[in-house]
């Protein structure tokens, strides 16, 4: 026997005269189950989410989403059983009014082949209240054999509604709480919120425990993470350290930059370089020299013959005095075992890229090994200290004195660059900084080195050219 299901617009409190329909959480011939959120209805004060009380297919949706606040009581939408026709939801939509009591005129359930009128002794029979009843409850009474006796009716003066009913046929349904799977299959018996069921399923809340302070008694979510207990916060670790005393080279690394870092004025200077040019003629020469020089090498030539011609920056400081430099010995920063080693490329300036990348690999290797010797580490004019192959796309250098300067090379990065006409294209570039020693080496002087550098490196031909 086919039933038509009618959906109105739900009042709830005095005051409610209309509401919207949010958002439809069921589209036109989506079959549903009971407990399943078919929209949200807003209100000016509260935003409600509407869950099915039956099974059942929507048939009709004559109010759409977002649109005007409709009247209490106007037909939303019309839900029914597979057995009902399109002819008979037409014919009951069209028989649809909205009452002055804010309801249907027609029953929450309707049996589309023979109309069963209110208090009638097909929909009454079993049932026995001298009270007022809605028709849907006397018919949810009926098949589910609901005690109505002892039910308090939330309808006006008292009327027992469909809820009431509902609610009723489900206080005998008490959970054996034995874990959130049973749980959560038993959930259904009760009136609440989908997030209220979820959270019971999750901490193990018994609902039947709990009354519902949400409209018409329903279980909200602040109900159910009222019973939750507080989490108990883990017992905190002992964090322990392993104390390692410093060694010599490390004690004095420490002090010499400490020194540096306190009695040297530093000044930074930073650009950025186009390097495209220098990666291609390092692929060249490598292979026709038979070679295996790093970018690091290159990097150190074109610092090299930059020294060679800005001696006011190829110095180290003594006492008060600048001693300039015609040769650039350049140190390069290692990280040993036993720490932040510098060892010299001696008179850089005057070497070729084989015989600068021979010597760097020399030096790395005897770094590696901790047999560096006095020699290898004394003196130096400059340094260089590259950890672009760490990623790191720049940084700020402490000068080891007595040089005057070193250079902090950043890791070579694929940005997006404007080129002629408005027109754009990705170019290699790679961050510099210079940090120079203000008393012996000033601003102009050190722009105009690194003016220099970059042009060296940017135009790689001229390192192979004749000083």
């Amino acid at each position: 026997m086919a039933k038509i299901h009618p959906f109105f617009m739900p009042k709830w409190g005095i005051e409610m005269t209309e509401g919207t329909v949010a958002e439809w959480m069921v589209a036109e011939n989506d079959t549903f189950k009971r407990g399943q959120t078919l929209c949200l209805i807003e209100t000016d004060k509260i935003t409600n989410e509407v869950e099915a009380e039956y099974e059942g297919i929507v048939r009709r949706v004559l109010v759409p989403a977002g649109g005007d606040p409709q009247p209490v009581g106007t037909l939303l939408a019309v839900f029914s059983d597979a057995d009902t026709t399109d002819a008979q939801v037409g014919e009951f939509i069209a028989g649809f009014k909205i009452t002055s009591t804010g309801t249907g005129s027609r029953a929450s359930e309707v049996d589309a082949q023979r109309p069963a009128a209110p208090g009638s002794s097909s929909m009454n029979e079993g049932i026995k209240s001298k009270r007022a009843i809605s028709p849907q409850a006397l018919h949810l009474a009926k098949d589910l054999n609901i005690d109505l006796e002892g039910v308090e009716g939330s309808g006006r003066g008292g009327k027992i509604t469909y809820q009431d009913a509902l609610q009723a046929s489900r206080r005998s349904v008490i959970p054996t709480l034995k874990g959130t799977a049973e749980l959560a299959e038993q959930l259904d018996g009760f009136y609440a919120s989908p997030l209220a069921k979820r959270l019971a399923s999750v901490h193990g809340v018994n609902l039947s425990l709990i009354v519902g302070t949400g409209p018409r008694g329903r279980i909200s979510k602040s109900d159910v993470m009222a019973m939750v207990r507080a989490p108990t916060l883990p017992a905190k670790p002992v964090n322990k350290a392993d104390v390692v005393p410093m060694d010599k080279i490390r004690k004095v690394i420490s002090r010499r930059l400490t020194e540096a870092k306190q009695n040297i004025p530093h000044i930074y200077l930073r650009t950025s370089v186009k390097v495209d040019a220098l990666l291609a003629l390092r692929k060249s020469a490598n292979l026709i020299l038979g070679i295996q020089a790093s970018i690091n090498d290159y990097l150190l030539l074109a610092t090299a013959k930059a020294l060679a011609r800005h001696r006011d920056v190829n110095v180290q400081v003594h006492d008060g005095a600048i001693h300039h430099f015609p040769h650039a010995d350049v140190a390069i920063a290692i990280a040993s075992p036993k720490g932040l080693v510098a060892p010299i490329v001696h008179s850089a300036d005057l070497m070729r890229i084989d015989q600068i990348a021979l010597t760097t690999h020399s030096l790395i290797e005897t770094a590696r090994l901790g047999k560096l010797s006095f020699e290898d580490l004394n003196g130096g004019t400059f340094t260089i200290s590259n950890l672009g192959m760490h990623g790191i796309e720049q940084f700020d250098a402490i000068i080891n004195p007595p040089q005057g300067a070193i250079l902090a090379v950043g890791a070579i990065m694929r940005v997006l660059c404007e080129v002629e006409s408005g027109k754009a294209c990705f170019e290699s570039r790679m961050t510099l900084c210079l940090s120079c020693d203000h008393r012996a080496i000033d601003g102009v002087a050190g722009a105009r080195f690194m003016t220099t550098l970059k042009q060296l490196i940017e135009e790689p031909e001229s390192l192979f050219a004749h000083s």
